[in-house]
Order: structure tokens, then C-alpha cells, then sequence
């Protein structure tokens, strides 16, 4: 029974082991994507956990009769849940896997308690088919052998989010056949982060690379809490028919005072500068097209720009996944009645010219 698992031997096949999240970073590090180094708590150490202490009895006699249109019920049976998983106690030997699989990415980082994000990774989440996309709990910098190990268990808690109960319920996910685990991951040191797609979410065009980005740590753009800048780029010839530059007032940092992450106040002057080089944003598009091409789908996924690195190893993804949203719809053509070749034959066809 494996414990933990390092990112780098996994790839998609370990969905039951790792969840979707810590598979699809595992398969990308082997397709020679930039990924953060890091190590999965697998999904045994959370059964064991639950079996051994008696939780898992409790945890479907709660949810037995649980409506998902009862907000009341829902939110009783998660906080009763969780409480159950936060005041458990973790075995000796599960407590010494994290210890071990910390400690050998502080060495490897050359860093002693090296921080950390400390991520949930759900077997139901991240599939072409549902969209699990942030119903579990993420922590950010994270640092120590203690803190890490609470956070471990802080994102177990996490499968029972009222949102999370209910959205199993309503799409027929049995409670007790969706298990997690734990992603543990080196911190980016993010001068810019933000979301991609490999298609434009607003109208479904194939041909196109949508980046969206702000200051400091990707949060801010994830939660929606701040107006990113946007980039529309074509994937042919590469060049950005769009770019909306925001004021962006606030970032997520880590507060060295505080020792978390916080929001803070953007330096005006800063607020207005575009958060991306040129060539930042090709070499983004060039990544997303090959993970595109990897995974056979649009894909929808999370970057990040190191702050204390050199372009272009300062550029790191941090979460890929399939795009939900128009991959399921049925396939038709999106502008003027062109397919997607067309769209992107057209594009291409524009800068070659005939000699008179």
C-alpha cells in the first residue's frame, strides 16, 4: 500500500490512486511539461484514515438522507462530517509517509521547509464528463512537517463541502465509491498567474488561445476578484487579436509579517502595466497547444510565472484539465458556418502570398 506518490511517476492512469488533479500533473510531467515538483498523498491513506477511526460508519449514516435542496441538511451533514475528519486522529504510519515525502521535497528543493500548496485532488474530479472544479479546499505556502500534515487532513474535510455533497447527489456520484487525495506541491513564487483555454469560452472558436492574468498569485483571477488583463491569440500565426489590459488593485502575496497569504493593495503606477511579456504570452499559447494535443480536447488550465526564475523556466502550469462547458455540446461550427479546420486554415492562409 503505497502512501505517497512523487508527481513524476504518476500519469492519467492514477485517477483511483491520486484523483484526477494529481494524475493529470503526474501525465503532464511526462509529456515534458514545466510542472512544480511535488508528491501525491494517495487516496489509501485517506481510506485508512476513515476506516480506522470509525468515520466512514458515520459519514454515510449522516448523508443517508440528506436532500440536496434542503440547504439546512446539507450544511448539518457537512459540519458534522467535517468535524468527525478534523478531530481524527492520523495513524503513526501515515503521519511518517507525509513526513517522508515532505522532507524529500525539501531536499530536492534545496530549501528546508520548503512552502508549499497543499491541494485536493478528488477521483470524481477534473474528468471530460462533470465539473468537480473547485469544490475541495486548497492552502497556500504552507510550511513544516505539522502544518502540512494538518492541511493534509484539512482537504480530507473537504470532500463534504455542503456544494460538494449536493452536487454528488444531484449527478448520481455515489458518496461512498468518490474518495481523495492530497496534492503536495512547491509554492511558485508567482510574479503573474492565471487561467487559460485552448478555445474561446465565450463563443466556442477552436482556432483561438484565451489568456486571462493578474498580478501575484492566481487566486485573484480564479475567485474572480479582480478584472484580469485578456489576450486573445490565434494558435496559427500566433498573434494576439485581443489584449484588454485592467486595473488590477489588488494581488494575492505571501505577508512575510503575517506568515499567509493575503490580498494586497496594488502600487498604482502597476495597476495599469500589462502582466504579460510577448513573449510570455506565445510561449503560454505554445504550451497550452501542447497540451491540447496531448490530451485530445480543449483544455482549460492554470499557470503560473515564477518571480525569481528566467524566462522561459520561469513558467510553470499548475493545473490542467478538460474544458466542460462547450466540449459538451454538440459539435457544430461556431462562426459563419466554418469548422474548426476551416477556422484555422483561414488563419493560416492569411499570410501566404501569391507572387503577381
Amino acid at each position: 500500500m503505497n502512501y505517497v506518490l512523487n508527481l513524476k511517476d504518476l500519469d492519467k492512469k492514477a485517477i483511483s490512486v491520486v484523483g484526477g488533479k494529481n494524475a493529470s500533473l503526474g501525465e503532464m510531467i511526462k509529456a515534458g511539461i514545466h510542472v512544480p515538483p511535488g508528491f501525491a498523498v494517495t487516496t489509501d491513506c485517506y481510506l485508512k484514515f476513515i476506516s480506522e477511526t470509525g468515520i466512514d460508519d458515520k459519514i454515510y449514516e449522516t448523508l443517508k438522507d440528506v436532500q440536496p435542496e434542503d440547504v439546512s441538511s446539507l450544511d448539518r451533514a457537512s459540519e458534522r462530517i467535517k468535524a468527525c475528519i478534523q478531530e481524527g486522529s492520523i495513524s503513526g504510519d501515515i503521519r511518517e509517509a507525509i513526513e517522508y515525502g515532505y522532507l524529500g521535497l525539501c531536499r530536492a528543493c534545496a530549501v528546508a521547509d520548503v512552502p508549499v500548496a497543499v491541494r485536493s485532488s478528488a477521483t470524481a474530479e477534473d474528468l471530460p464528463t462533470a465539473s468537480f472544479a473547485g469544490q475541495q479546499d486548497t492552502y497556500l505556502w504552507i510550511q513544516g512537517v505539522y502544518n502540512v500534515i494538518s492541511h493534509v487532513q484539512s482537504c480530507w474535510a473537504s470532500l463534504f463541502t455542503p456544494r460538494a455533497i449536493a452536487y454528488r447527489i444531484k449527478n448520481q456520484f455515489p458518496h461512498e465509491k468518490v474518495f481523495i487525495s492530497v496534492g503536495v506541491q512547491k509554492m511558485v513564487n508567482s510574479r503573474t498567474a492565471g487561467v487559460l483555454f485552448t478555445l474561446n469560452p465565450t463563443n466556442g472558436d477552436p482556432s483561438k488561445v484565451v489568456i486571462e492574468g493578474s498580478w501575484g498569485l492566481g487566486e485573484t483571477v480564479v475567485s474572480g476578484s479582480v478584472n484580469p488583463d485578456r489576450f486573445v491569440v490565434d494558435k496559427v500565426i500566433m498573434e494576439a487579436s485581443v489584449k484588454e489590459i485592467s486595473a488590477k488593485h489588488i494581488e494575492c502575496v505571501f505577508d512575510v509579517k503575517e506568515g499567509r497569504v493575503i490580498n494586497a493593495n496594488v502600487d498604482p503606477k502597476r495597476q495599469c502595466t500589462c502582466c504579460l511579456q510577448d513573449e510570455e504570452i506565445r510561449e503560454l499559447v505554445k504550451i497550452a497547444k501542447h497540451i491540447e494535443k496531448h490530451y485530445g480536447c480543449p483544455m482549460d488550465i492554470e499557470w503560473a510565472i515564477d518571480a525569481d526564475l528566467g524566462f522561459p523556466e520561469s513558467i510553470f502550469i499548475v493545473q490542467a484539465r478538460p474544458e466542460t462547458v462547450w466540449s459538451r455540446r454538440k459539435a457544430e461550427s461556431v462562426i459563419g458556418k466554418k469548422s474548426g479546420y476551416d477556422l484555422l486554415m483561414e488563419q493560416a492562409m492569411k499570410r501566404i502570398r501569391i507572387p503577381q
